[in-house]
């Protein structure tokens, strides 16, 4: 069985981050080892939550692997919280991601906006953790900022967004994925270009006009165990898109839709998505 890393913080309550990584790369028959970068009592769109840093935890523990000869078939990471912890993830890769496919999702804003708390000094410093990766799967809003390049949300063409694809490529990762990007109002899918072939892909689905918190979490996590498991990077995905948009509905479906996450659980006990 394959072990793979997942190094992102813990939302006690709210779905997303590892409470979403851990469940999903564990259905795909993949063991999953994690790396909590700090603990949230809720994700932060609830008010008072209660936030507990873990970076001084990160390098002894990583000592403690090396000692116990533990290895990675891979490496995922989504939101660090500081410069510091991406550097920490940057010796990582170093002592852990030789050979390995290291795969970044440098959570850190949307909509245009970073999240609270990261600013440009930050973004730059994400750009250089995904110059050391293998795979990257930003969003435009992530895109924009590690570019220093201004945020267009729509009306965009698709030479546009092959132009940033190469840019971001051009950093250093082999291969990347710009998610949320539709050119017609009814259509969202993810565009991926690989550096090594020159090749483009764009996998879309219908729309769906309710926003929900963890989805890019849950992308995330369904490609790179599709990836570990032996799947293109296209067919990777293009499944984890149909996995969001089935978790999104199988949450509308709900008389009374919670609004901190969506109901992933319901579609891995389908087993539509089990290998």
């Amino acid at each position: 069985m394959k072990r793979i890393l997942t190094i992102q913080d813990i939302s006690c309550v709210g779905k997303c981050s590892l409470t979403v990584a851990l469940p999903i790369i564990s259905s795909f028959g993949i063991e999953a080892a994690i790396l909590p970068t700090a603990t949230l009592s809720t994700h932060t769109a609830f008010k008072g939550f209660t936030f507990h840093d873990l970076t001084s935890d990160i390098s002894p523990i990583c000592r403690h692997w090396q000692e116990q000869n533990i290895d990675f078939d891979g490496i995922y990471t989504g939101y660090l919280g500081s410069a510091e912890q991406i550097d920490l993830v940057l010796n990582i890769f170093r002592d852990f991601g030789d050979g390995k496919l290291k795969f970044v999702d440098p959570a850190m804003g949307d909509n245009g906006s970073l999240y609270t708390g990261f600013d440009i000094a930050f973004a730059r410093k994400m750009a250089k953790l995904c110059a050391a990766a293998d795979i990257i799967v930003p969003n435009l809003t992530e895109a924009c900022f590690m570019l220093g390049k201004p945020y267009i949300g729509s009306g965009y063409s698709k030479e546009y967004i092959e132009d940033m694809l190469r840019e971001l490529t051009a950093l250093g990762c082999k291969r990347a994925v710009l998610t949320g990007v539709g050119f017609e109002e009814n259509e969202l899918g993810c565009y991926g270009y690989d550096a090594v072939t020159g090749e483009f892909f764009f996998d879309k689905n219908e729309k769906i006009s309710q926003s929900f918190h963890g989805t890019g979490d849950i992308f995330a996590s369904v490609c790179f165990s599709c990836l570990t498991r032996g799947k293109s990077l296209e067919e990777s995905c293009s499944i984890a898109a149909d996995f969001v948009c089935d978790s999104m509905n199988a949450t509308l479906c709900d008389e009374k839709p919670i609004w901190y996450g969506v109901h992933f659980e319901k579609v891995l006990a389908s087993g539509k998505y089990l290998f």
